[in-house]
């Protein structure tokens, strides 16, 4: 049966464009070293800082990516997941968007971030993401035909709406992919819950790389990438540090769990 060996990549990135596609670059070089053949970038691989700084770069950022990952998965002849960068969209806002370039440098799928990050966490910790990015409306899911699976697509905040993730199921997704930028607060009390929920509610594998440490003067991040099978299990933690979380995707696993815990020949209500 089909195996895909994969990396959630955990980076530490800043402010500065540059400097970041340089770690990527550097993470999934390793990465592919080390026999990934799905690589998964977390949110704001790109640029992670002040809000208005990110908006104002889009553009640059938004004509640059696409061209370095693309150009990235052909030469390491790997799946390269961007897991969240800033695309120019109408009214002076942006999409929140995630793509998956194929082993030959193009683009497979696209997906925008649906579920948009609006919360007031304490008094010094509040996010407006609406106020600068436009919600996408798409459900994504994209076939890896020679590894006889479909990938889902998802960004950070769509985590806590499990209607999302059981469309996808419905849509065929034997692995979803959730990379994100948690807050500290919320990620040490959610995260990992939440990705062993997803997991199981929907007998996939989730693959969720992360943003970890501290970003400029202000935002702080959680880390701990992980890769988590069907029935749950976390089977790769990257920690606190930037590295990657890295296990392999076997579809007789999937096959077995859903044989094993049919819930999802089992629903009563859609």
């Amino acid at each position: 049966m089909p195996t895909l060996k994969t990396a959630a990549i955990q980076l530490n990135s800043q402010p500065n464009l540059d400097t970041n596609l340089i770690e990527v670059y550097r993470w999934l070089e390793r990465a592919a070293t080390e026999g990934a053949k799905l690589i998964c970038l977390p949110e704001n691989f790109a640029f992670m800082g002040n809000e208005k700084e990110r908006l104002r770069q889009a553009e640059e950022i938004s004509n640059l990516v696409p061209d370095c990952l693309k150009e990235w998965a052909l030469e390491l002849d790997v799946y390269v997941l961007g897991g969240g960068y800033p695309v120019p969209a109408k009214d002076g806002k942006v999409f929140n968007r995630s793509v998956l370039i194929n082993p030959k440098g193009k683009i497979q799928a696209t997906y925008n971030k649906m579920h948009l990050f609006d919360v007031d966490l304490s008094d010094d910790e509040v996010y407006r993401e609406s106020e600068m990015v436009e919600a996408g409306r798409e459900i994504v899911v994209s076939d890896l035909p020679e590894y006889e699976m479909k990938i889902g697509l998802s960004i950070c905040y769509d985590i806590r709406f499990p209607e999302l993730y059981r469309q996808q199921a419905d849509r065929g997704a034997d692995v979803i992919t959730i990379p994100a930028a948690f807050t500290r607060p919320t990620g040490r009390a959610h995260w990992e819950i939440l990705l062993r929920a997803r997991a199981i509610e929907n007998s996939a594998y989730i693959v969720a790389p992360a943003q970890t440490g501290k970003h400029g003067e202000k935002r702080e991040t959680w880390g701990h990438a992980m890769i988590v099978d069907p029935w749950g299990r976390v089977l790769s933690n990257a920690g606190t540090v930037s590295g990657m979380a890295i296990a392999e995707i076997k579809t007789n696993v999937i096959e077995k769990t859903r044989k094993k815990l049919p819930s999802l020949e089992h629903r009563r209500l859609t």
